[in-house]
């Protein structure tokens, strides 16, 4: 009695034995198109018919000349569409299959061969087909013929565009007990010229199936395989359970976080989390009251909380250090290796969360990024990772989450992934964000987003009472009057901005004088991009007197000496030997090319510390800045380096004091320096002038010799050049206090006019 087909219900019944098949049937389905399911299926059916059944890659090669002579030896050349002929044929040609098997496909083969018959096929045609039968089931299907019809189906695998002999002999397989999956690719027309009534094998749909993808095929498959194999080793043994992550939640707002792990769910099978960024304040007036009862009540039950404000601090040199890593040839090699500096208190089922998360994160996208930078980002996550576990997950146990709070802002993408792998453990994971001013680099499929339309600056999240300040409403009303009169409106706060970038303005002579004293919101150039100011500064070096006038030339000069500028008329100007107390250190403050921050700032003789902690940072960026652009010759050569971090930190109190001052959308600080003598720029001064470029300091040289007196020491030409008058030598620059400008008639003087 031969098999029957029969329908699916779901794909799954595919693997089941035959005792647990209703009317135990077989399946022979074609796909004609792709999805997730059908994807997942042909990964596990491949392997299937690759351990016990027969995976057709193309087309089945018609039998050779040798093959044939070798049938025609054995079995002669007689050929009879009968059944017992056939089931003869078969028993001495392939002897392991049982009786009811031999059966099965004979009768199989008759009725497929009688099919052909009354098709009208001659008598030739039928015996080529049977002999080619015979062949394909020889040299083929051999290692099958005795599993047909078992209680483990034999699984044929077809990928290509089946011929009409190849249907009718997989149609004879699947008559005698073989489950077969047809791939077609060609969307199943070449199909329907072979079998227009479909009765041969049957279509699986479900839903609207797209096409399958031109790089589709059983190589593709074999690949995922493969890196599916990888990942289990690379893995390791699964954890027991799996994050639930928001879906619990019975409205999307922060209160839900105060729900109790018992009452989220409770399905053994997960963990109940909340992974939630929440922008803006709901309430400008008691937003900060809230957020400290939202803390007391989490405290309140026991929760684990860990608080960052601003942003999560770099990892120490010394926990960058304590992470083991070795050198590594790809990512996953990387990912592995690093992978085994995962050690939670307590281990075990924590462990292999943490390592599922931190391999999920580290391995994801990276496209165009150097393996050597991956491995930094890897660093990064486990120096966090390490930092904040005890607190976390100290005496963990399961169903517990604790409460990860990040609060003012996620500016970096590593601050991200480390959210992102936080969300994968039992903790839940809050970005608290009330300034709508600061950008966010958070995003992830699962994260839910919290947005209210009022923004409040705050620097920290209240866990103490003493920390909670409450605005007023007048206050709050101002602050929105604030917003509406200096956002995009060419007005300006006091100190509104604490970045800026110079750029040098390319001026004539004449233009000097009017931008001089002119605020930089009205230069040219000036723009605010985001939180960033661009200040356009004067840099000009001008050589020689105009019409041999040196009153005139000096009484210029006194003009351009306003309140904020100090003026330099004798070179060399800075002592050598002044001591410099940061200048035995300087060395300590520099690897790999960047500033170590908080070791200066720590440093005891550090000498900004009195100065506004944005205005410490600005100056540390113009610092660096220095640095990289290698203005100076010699930058990371002999430690020129080491003589430019030194010169910047020891900056006087004069000019500490004008920097200080400075609101970089009014009048910047300046400098003019008068050298009449032979003197040329030592290296301190040439750096002190550099860093105060990139501060923003317009700068004049007067050089009436028209020496190059400032150039030795700097990389590229650093002023721009004004060709003025006449070289003069052995000038004395005046008291420019004394100078009096007595060459203006009353009129002219009544008008301000020289």
């Amino acid at each position: 009695m031969m098999f029957q087909q029969a329908a699916l219900t779901k794909l799954d019944q595919y693997f089941l034995p035959l005792s647990q098949r209703s009317e135990k049937c077989v399946y022979f389905y074609r796909f004609e198109g792709i999805s997730p399911q059908v994807t997942a299926f042909f990964q596990r059916y491949y392997e299937a018919a690759r351990r016990s059944g027969v995976v057709i890659d193309g087309r089945i090669p018609n039998p050779d000349a040798n093959q044939l002579a070798y049938f025609s030896e054995m079995m002669g050349t007689e050929f009879q569409l009968d059944r017992g002929f056939l089931d003869q044929r078969l028993a001495k040609w392939l002897p392991r299959m049982s009786p009811a098997q031999r059966e099965r496909v004979a009768g199989a083969m008759a009725g497929t061969l009688e099919d052909l018959r009354r098709q009208g096929k001659t008598e030739s045609i039928l015996r080529n087909a049977y002999m080619k039968y015979m062949c394909w089931l020889y040299y083929k299907f051999e290692r099958i013929v005795n599993r047909l019809g078992a209680e483990e189906l034999p699984k044929i695998l077809y990928d290509g565009a089946v011929s009409g002999h190849e249907l009718q002999l997989l149609t004879v397989l699947s008559r005698a007990g073989a489950d077969i999956a047809l791939l077609d690719r060609g969307g199943g027309g070449a199909y329907a010229r072979l079998d227009p009534a479909g009765a041969w094998s049957r279509a699986y749909q479900s839903g609207e199936l797209p096409p399958f993808p031109p790089e589709f095929g059983l190589k593709w498959i074999q690949n995922q395989i493969a890196q599916e194999l990888n990942r289990q080793r690379l893995y390791g043994p699964p954890p027991g359970v799996e994050p639930c992550t928001n879906a619990w939640m019975a409205k999307a707002e922060l209160s839900q976080v105060l729900t109790g792990v018992q009452a989220r769910g409770q399905d053994g099978r997960f963990f109940y989390n909340t992974f939630l960024a929440q922008y803006g304040a709901e309430d400008r007036l008691t937003y900060p009251s809230d957020l400290f009862a939202f803390y007391q009540q989490l405290k309140g039950a026991g929760r684990r909380v860990c608080v960052v404000s601003g942003s999560i601090p770099v990892p120490a040199p010394e926990e960058i250090s304590a992470v083991r890593r070795q050198n590594y040839a790809n990512v996953e090699q990387m990912a592995a290796g690093l992978a085994q500096n995962i050690q939670p208190p307590g281990g075990g089922e924590l462990q292999k969360l943490m390592v599922r998360a931190f391999l999920d994160i580290v391995q994801e996208g990276g496209e165009g990024t150097s393996l050597s930078k991956r491995t930094n980002q890897a660093v990064y996550l486990l120096c966090w990772l390490k930092r904040y576990q005890r607190e976390l997950f100290e005496g963990w146990k399961l169903p517990e989450v604790s409460v990860f709070l990040l609060f003012g802002g996620c500016a970096t993408q590593h601050e991200a992934r480390f959210l992102r792998l936080l969300a994968r453990l039992p903790v839940d994971v809050l970005l608290l964000q009330p300034d709508l001013n600061r950008a966010s680099c958070l995003q992830d499929p699962g994260l839910l987003e919290l947005r209210w339309e009022n923004s409040l600056t705050m620097e920290a999240f209240p866990v103490e009472r003493t920390q909670v300040r409450v605005s007023t409403a007048a206050y709050e009303a101002e602050r929105d009057l604030d917003s509406l009169m200096y956002q995009d409106s060419g007005m300006y706060r006091n100190r509104q901005y604490a970045k800026a970038e110079s750029v040098t303005l390319r001026t004539m002579y004449e233009e000097i004088a009017l931008l001089w004293d002119q605020e930089l919101k009205y230069r040219p150039n000036f723009q605010v991009i985001g939180d960033t100011v661009t200040l356009p500064v004067l840099l000009e070096k001008i050589c020689g007197v105009k019409d041999r006038d040196v009153d005139r030339y000096w009484l210029d000069i006194k003009k351009l000496i306003t309140t904020d500028t100090l003026v330099v008329s004798r070179v060399p100007w800075l002592d050598p030997l002044e001591p410099n107390p940061m200048k035995s250190s300087a060395t300590q403050f520099l690897k790999n090319g960047r500033l170590l921050r908080q070791k200066i700032k720590n440093h005891k003789d550090y000498p900004y510390g009195i100065l506004r902690p944005e205005t410490q940072d600005y100056l540390l960026d113009k610092l660096q800045q220095l640095l990289d652009q290698r203005t100076i010759r010699g930058t990371y050569e002999k430690g020129v380096e080491y003589t430019i971090i030194a010169g910047a930190l020891n900056l006087n109190k004069d000019l500490l004091r004008m920097i200080q001052r400075f609101d970089f959308t009014k009048k910047n600080p300046k400098l003019i320096l008068v050298n009449t003598t032979e003197e040329v720029l030592s290296l301190e001064e040439s750096i002190l002038l550099a860093y105060l470029n990139l501060v923003g300091f317009d700068l004049l040289f007067f050089v009436p010799t028209g020496y190059q007196c400032i150039e030795r020491h700097f990389q590229n030409p650093f002023a721009n050049e004004q060709q003025f008058g006449e070289y003069l030598y052995d000038l004395a620059p005046p008291d420019f206090s004394r100078i009096q400008d007595r060459g203006r008639n009353p009129i002219r003087r009544l008008f301000g006019r020289s």
